[in-house]
């Protein structure tokens, strides 16, 4: 929304009025089709998205003071309050690893995911509210579990000890989100989190230990 776009006065008079879910859902549904098809945030206007819900631009203004706090309920809506990573193997580091790898890789190919993540990346700095939304309802619960992961790996003997937790995960994530932002396709093919996690473990292993 732009300021041209700022809720009028008259709006404030609805104050106390019953909301409904359906209209608050379909308008957060219009903004993530709208993103989906390509459109960026800044260039979304309260017009494209009450079309796009068929619901009066008033619905909106109701609801949202501005486009910020809009698609920080779009992020809230689009993606799980817990990691559905959660539900591990937990047969060895390694297995979890992929696991968590793979679900990242499926995150990116998908269309609502995918651009989710590259509006939040593409307002970091413009909107600190957006990317601060974004960060502790999707990446930290993630780099979290991921943490855990490697905690689990040190205590069971398959990671070396005295290893910085933080930079191996970022070790072990990094390959995927670099193919995503610095590729307009992104290349991430099948079998791809194994071939990175075996890669990443066959130098942080502890000196003697097998490959498996």
């Amino acid at each position: 929304m732009s300021r041209a776009e700022s809720r009028p006065p008259s709006y404030g008079s609805t104050r106390g009025r019953p909301r409904s879910k359906a209209v608050e859902q379909a308008i957060l549904e219009a903004v993530l089709k709208l993103l989906e098809d390509g459109v960026p945030l800044a260039d979304l206007s309260v017009e494209s998205i009450a079309r796009t819900a068929g619901v009066g631009k008033a619905a909106i203004y109701r609801r949202w003071s501005d486009k910020e706090d809009l698609f920080v309920d779009v992020i809230r809506a689009a993606e799980p309050a817990e990691p559905a990573e959660r539900e591990l193997p937990g047969t060895s580091m390694r297995d979890d690893l992929v696991v968590l790898l793979e679900s990242l890789r499926q995150r990116i190919l998908a269309g609502r995911s995918s651009a989710v993540l590259h509006t939040a990346h593409a307002q970091m700095r413009s909107s600190p509210k957006i990317w601060a939304a974004y960060h502790s309802g999707v990446i930290a619960p993630r780099r979290d579990l991921g943490i855990e992961i490697l905690r689990r790996g040190r205590l069971n003997g398959e990671l070396r000890t005295g290893i910085d937790l933080e930079l191996t995960i970022d070790m072990f994530v990094g390959p995927l989100l670099i193919r995503t932002f610095v590729r307009h396709d992104p290349d991430l093919p099948d079998g791809l989190p194994e071939q990175i996690v075996d890669t990443v473990l066959h130098g942080l292993r502890p000196v003697g230990s097998p490959r498996g």
